[in-house]
């Protein structure tokens, strides 16, 4: 048996045969709120979101930028924004990339072109620049890592002060 693809059909032949990530579900002005016990905990929003949970490596991602509101204890409010956002669910890894900014209830503020969340350790950390004050703290340059409530703190930084409690 021979079957051939005529000069005109190639291109449809090989668009067929590629592999294509298609997301298994997709949202526009997407908003999430996490709860625990009733008590709200965070608000994620996003102009788009793509599930792409059907692949072999499954992400969740937002190509337009995000917004997350995380609120405390105390009524308090610290927001984190991001031009672009990807969540793996295996790793527990979030990859934030362009213009990332994290302002917390206190008036600290992070600012670093891509920042990762480690969900399984709790640790925020960028191998990228970075600018973060705060009433104690004025650092900058290239890496940074902290735990989520900015008590544990790492910097290779080329400069900055800091208030150091005895």
């Amino acid at each position: 048996m021979f079957f051939s693809c005529g000069g005109d059909n190639l291109e449809e032949v090989r668009r067929m045969s590629e592999y294509q990530q298609i997301p298994v579900g997709e949202a526009t002005n997407f908003e999430l709120r996490y709860t625990d016990s009733l008590v709200l905990k965070a608000i994620v929003q996003g102009k788009v979101y793509k599930d792409f949970t059907n692949q072999d490596f499954p992400y969740q991602e937002f190509p337009d930028g995000l917004r997350v509101d995380f609120f405390g204890d105390r009524g308090d409010t610290s927001t984190v924004t991001a031009h672009y956002g990807v969540i793996y669910p295996q790793t527990k890894l979030i990859d934030l990339q362009g213009d990332v900014n994290v302002i917390t209830s206190d008036g600290k503020h992070l600012k670093a072109p891509q920042l990762y969340f480690d969900q399984v350790n709790n640790w925020i950390f960028t191998e990228k620049e970075f600018e973060f004050l705060s009433e104690d703290y004025d650092m900058s340059g290239v890496g940074i890592g902290f735990n989520k409530d900015f008590t544990q703190l790492r910097f290779r930084g080329r400069k900055g002060s800091a208030v150091l409690k005895e």
